[in-house]
């Protein structure tokens, strides 16, 4: 087998797009316009690694350079992505991995994350990376009817919350355009606040939104013309992918976010698209797990996989100080949108 790995750029080879049309496991993730929007918010550098120096791709691992004064120099597979499954499987998958194992400290990184999705075939007896974080991932199965897919939610977290948001007549609309973006904004914001938390950076949004195109909508429900619940879903080929949700807290006892994930599944449905890609969720977020459990969703673990081994000391800013959390939480609105502009950029 010939073991030299090219490098390409996979914004603007052909090929690439090409590739993932043909795959069956490529993913919003992967595609051209989620590197591009990558690449304009925060400057991370895409790349691919192949085995194919000229034609028709067959294999592929798409990475970001990451290079932060901050938090340090790595190369991950994907930065701000739940998932991004190596298009590469057996000898040439191992093959690209210990290849970019041995870039690792020639080109200064600390460290190589890849973020498959389950099954994926990598494992210490096989490559240099190990275990890394974990979490839960849930999809549902959107081939059934709308009926049978109704009948899995739970009663009294779902359908009675669904019920309760049709009898307060929230007014739904969906779409990208402007108004619904910043709603959306105006939303988040709450949100993030309320999880101690700095809001990612608008530009962040509006790049998604150009790159995108008709592959992003926001669904937002309103009370009385006043923003309640929104969720941002993307879409590729036959997947729906719920990516972000927010909410007004005076809002959460009208049941807007399960009438909004109904929403949503209803107008997959209409599209012909097959499953709903729930994302991750942290294992120490019992209350997001179980909500998507009660979604009838499928779980299962999510495992990313690091060279060399994460350390003891988790890197993450969420799994920062509590004071630091407590801080943020009393920023003023620009100080707060101020720190998430400038710390977002080296946290991918």
């Amino acid at each position: 087998m010939e073991n030299t790995i090219y490098e390409i750029d996979p914004i603007t080879d052909q090929r690439w797009p090409e590739f993932l049309t043909r795959h069956p496991q490529a993913s919003i993730f992967h595609s051209p316009e989620w590197l591009q929007a990558l690449q304009r918010t925060y400057g991370y550098k895409p790349t691919v690694f192949t085995t194919c120096k000229e034609g028709e791709l067959s294999d592929g691992l798409v990475f970001c350079h990451v290079r932060s004064w901050l938090t340090g120099n790595r190369l991950v597979s994907l930065p701000f992505s739940d998932h991004c499954q190596p298009l590469a499987t057996g000898d040439v998958l191992k093959i690209i991995l210990q290849f970019v194992h041995n870039r690792r400290s020639s080109d200064g990184y600390r460290y190589i994350e890849v973020r498959p999705l389950p099954d994926a075939g990598i494992s210490k007896d096989k490559t240099d990376f190990v275990q890394g974080a974990s979490f839960s991932f849930h999809t549902i199965d959107l081939r059934p009817d709308l009926e049978a897919i109704y009948r899995r939610f739970h009663d009294s977290c779902v359908r009675r919350k669904i019920k309760r948001a049709e009898r307060e007549r929230l007014t739904f609309e969906s779409g990208r355009s402007k108004d619904l973006l910043d709603k959306f904004r105006h939303l988040l914001l709450l949100t993030r606040r309320r999880h101690k938390l700095p809001p990612q950076p608008a530009e962040w949004f509006s790049n998604l939104a150009d790159c995108l195109g008709n592959k992003l909508t926001i669904h937002l429900l309103s009370k009385d013309g006043a923003p309640a619940a929104s969720i941002l879903t993307l879409t590729y080929k036959k997947s729906l992918m719920y990516k972000y949700g927010c909410s007004d807290a005076k809002f959460h006892n009208l049941g807007g976010m399960p009438l909004l994930f109904w929403k949503a599944i209803q107008q997959g449905k209409h599209a012909g698209l097959e499953q709903f890609d729930l994302g991750r969720s942290a294992q120490d977020d019992p209350g997001l797990v179980a909500f998507k459990g009660h979604l009838g969703a499928v779980a299962s673990e999510l495992k990313y996989y690091r060279d060399p081994a994460p350390g003891e000391k988790r890197e993450s800013f969420q799994s920062g100080a509590q004071w630091v959390r407590q801080a943020l939480a009393c920023l003023p609105e620009p100080v707060l949108v101020g720190a998430g502009n400038l710390l977002y950029r080296h946290l991918g």
